[in-house]
């Protein structure tokens, strides 16, 4: 390779991993593998060591990736770490890990031991603990310093708030990995599907999205938990890395139980052996072994390169792969009409279960990929959790084989498919005639989210079935004897179904706009346009304009919802939905006072009371909330922790700055909130089937 063809690729390669490292770390949906990513790193490292001339310290071979969004955009407050926070060297051979291995014993030239764990598969945080109780949680960000997640990090249930016992330093700080179980990810996916929202392509990076909330109590909600591994030298006194892990596990911390001290390369490739198998039975994700020297005082001596220890090396397993051959697709058809082609294939065994059906996303990913009917094909599990076709074996292509043919009419109902203009899917645009999107709204509008009645898909579809219901303010006037009539109902069941119908008549407005299932129109988006027009007759009669001045809505949403208050068979269900009873005006409780009348307050941080008590006592006292800082802002209420861009913001537009005691004294004394009532159990929901 001439030096221009190698200074051409190296700009080339660190180009792509920067996007990439971008996708992972921030957006959290890589468009690559680990393994390609790696390849790439590997590539990148030895035409740099080739050609030194060309390397940079902004390449990423010398760079941990970064998860701190772009300045002003994560709205999390950034500080530094006592000590960098770096990333492992990674290999997939096993010879490597050997060459690794002898170069320590070299260096070293002593008796040492290794202590080998399971590399997790989740998102990396630090802990610093002060006098025993948890100070402050740090993202890795980009090594130096990170984003603070700490009222976020104390609703992971197994992160303890105080230490137990004695003998912690007066304060350290311990890392290591917040994880997604995988119960907890399919239950969340389950939600999002039904809600026709992205998936999460893996438990990572729901764990890492899920960790980067602005709302503490959705990531209570989201099943996290956290394991760690590693308290960086010079903070306790051990000898040995184990020795602190087992004083940090006696503190209450939860550490990794899965970790063998090793005294030899054939210990570690047996331990690594070992896991490649049994690492399917966990109930979280792993993505490899790390390999660490035990002893801290020979850490200590081999010390760091710019982005990795040189004591620790972590092998990660290859992703399992299959080559099965596609049986047929099927054209299924989601609530809001879009048509998703799924791959029947012939089943074949990945990590740990029987893969027998593959999305394919839509047609341009078909036309990606070149799939003929009957090819085999490449599949592997993302994120070793849903599967995902990779490639087509072209040998195995039988003569005369043609690519699949995208309907033009909807698979359901027969209607003709239509694409819009800049989207990637087929939609049926049947709305009000489609089996499948009636009882696809349906199945919206009951979920915990939005109405939160207890009925699932099958019972949806049993109703449908027998022209009981067919949209959802029929189920306002089902009764219980024609209920304990239909299969698998009894007394009881229908009992508990009517007493969650009469509970939705209770359930705010900004919930009831998401339930009716206005497309793009989520939770948020559903609550900012209730609040910001109050009730449902001020939005029905709402301009495009209108909805533009609404935080956050462009012209896709305002188009989406100007259109649905323009189909009359939309009012006719808002106006049975109200004759039901349901809710279609904010409730504001009786004005507390004036004080703030006309006044537009931006809030920032974290308060002695509730964010939502904030906002409350804010409109109670005549005041507006605002989401972000403009020139038509009064206040910047700021409480601990405030997100520095608003603050900067403000400063520059003259925006006096205040904090909650100044805050309180401009409004009436105000009796302390009342507690949360107790939350329903996530896993409230139930079906009859």
């Amino acid at each position: 390779m001439t030096r221009m063809d190698a200074h051409t690729r190296i700009e080339e390669l660190k180009a792509i991993l920067l996007e990439n490292s971008r996708k992972y770390y921030v957006e959290n949906a890589p468009t690559m593998s680990d393994y390609e990513y790696d390849q790439l790193m590997h590539e990148l490292e030895g035409l740099e060591a080739d050609f030194p001339e060309f390397a940079t310290e902004d390449s990423p071979t010398r760079r941990v990736g970064s998860d701190l969004a772009a300045q002003g955009e994560s709205g999390f407050a950034k500080y530094p770490h006592k000590y960098p926070m770096l990333s492992l060297g990674n290999t997939y051979s096993i010879q490597e890990i050997e060459e690794f291995a002898e170069r320590a014993a070299k260096a070293l030239d002593r008796p040492f031991t290794w202590c080998c764990e399971l590399k997790f598969d989740g998102t990396a945080i630090c802990l610093t603990y002060r006098n025993g109780r948890l100070f402050r949680a740090l993202t890795r960000g980009d090594g130096v310093k990170g984003d603070d997640v700490t009222e976020n990090a104390k609703r992971i249930s197994n992160i303890p708030h105080q230490l137990k016992g004695s003998g912690w330093p007066e304060e350290f700080e311990i890392r290591g990995e917040v994880l997604m179980p995988f119960e907890s990810f399919d239950r969340l996916n389950h939600e999002r599907e039904l809600a026709e929202e992205p998936l999460f392509a893996n438990p990572r990076n729901a764990a890492s999205g899920s960790l980067k909330l602005q709302d503490p109590e959705e990531v209570g909600r989201r099943g996290l938990m956290c394991t760690l591994y590693h308290i960086p030298t010079g903070q306790v006194d051990f000898p040995t890395h184990d020795a602190a892990l087992r004083a940090a596990e006696e503190w209450g911390l939860p550490v990794s139980h899965e970790r063998k001290l090793c005294s030899g390369i054939s210990e570690i490739e047996d331990f690594i052996g070992h896991w490649d198998t049994e690492r399917k039975k966990l109930p979280y994700a792993t993505d490899g072994i790390v390999i660490k020297i035990n002893e801290m005082a020979f850490q200590q001596q081999l010390g760091y390169t710019a982005k990795s220890p040189r004591w620790a090396c972590a092998y990660k397993f290859k992703a399992e792969q299959a080559c099965t051959p596609i049986l047929s697709i099927d054209y299924q058809v989601g609530r809001t009409g879009a048509v998703t082609p799924v791959a029947n294939l012939e089943p074949v065994f990945l990590s740990g279960t029987m893969v027998k059906r593959a999305t394919l996303v839509n047609e341009d990913q078909i036309r990606a990929l070149d799939i003929h009917e009957g090819d085999w094909v490449y599949v592997e599990k993302g994120g070793e959790i849903i599967p995902k076709i990779t490639g087509v074996e072209e040998s195995k292509r039988a003569p005369g084989a043609k690519p699949p043919v995208f309907p033009d009419v909807c698979p359901d109902c027969g209607a003709p498919l239509v694409r819009v203009e800049g989207e990637a899917k087929w939609f049926c645009p049947n709305t009000k005639g489609c089996p499948t999107q009636i009882k696809g709204r349906m199945e919206h509008f009951v979920t915990r989210k939005a109405m939160n009645i207890l009925c699932g898909e099958a019972t949806i579809d049993q109703l449908y079935r027998m022209d009981l219901a067919s949209k959802p303010s029929d189920l306002y006037k089902l009764k219980a004897d024609q209920l304990i009539c239909l299969e698998g109902w009894k007394e009881r069941a229908a009992a508990r179904f009517l007493e969650s119908v009469k509970a939705s008549r209770n359930v705010p407005f900004e919930r009831v706009l998401f339930a009716i299932g206005i497309r793009f129109v989520g939770e948020t988006t559903a609550r900012d346009i209730a609040r910001h027009f109050g009730s449902i007759e001020q939005l029905e009669a709402a301009s495009k304009e209108d909805l533009l001045g609404v935080p956050e809505v462009g012209e896709v949403i305002a188009d989406s919802v100007y259109n649905f208050f323009r189909e009359p068979e939309n009012i006719q269900e808002i106006e049975a939905l109200k004759a039901a009873g349901l809710r279609f005006s904010v409730e504001t409780a009786q004005a507390a006072s004036d004080a703030l009348q006309g006044k537009s307050i931006v809030i920032s941080g974290n308060f002695s009371i509730s964010r939502d008590d904030m906002k409350a006592l804010i409109e109670a006292n005549g005041g507006r909330n605002s989401s972000s800082v403009s020139s038509k802002t009064d206040y910047l209420l700021a409480g601990t922790k405030p997100g520095p861009e608003k603050l900067k913001k403000a400063a520059g537009l003259g925006i006096p700055v205040i904090g909650e005691q100044e805050f309180m004294s401009m409004i009436p004394a105000s009796p302390s909130p009342a507690p949360e009532e107790e939350k329903a159990d996530e896993d409230g929901d139930w079906t009859l089937f």
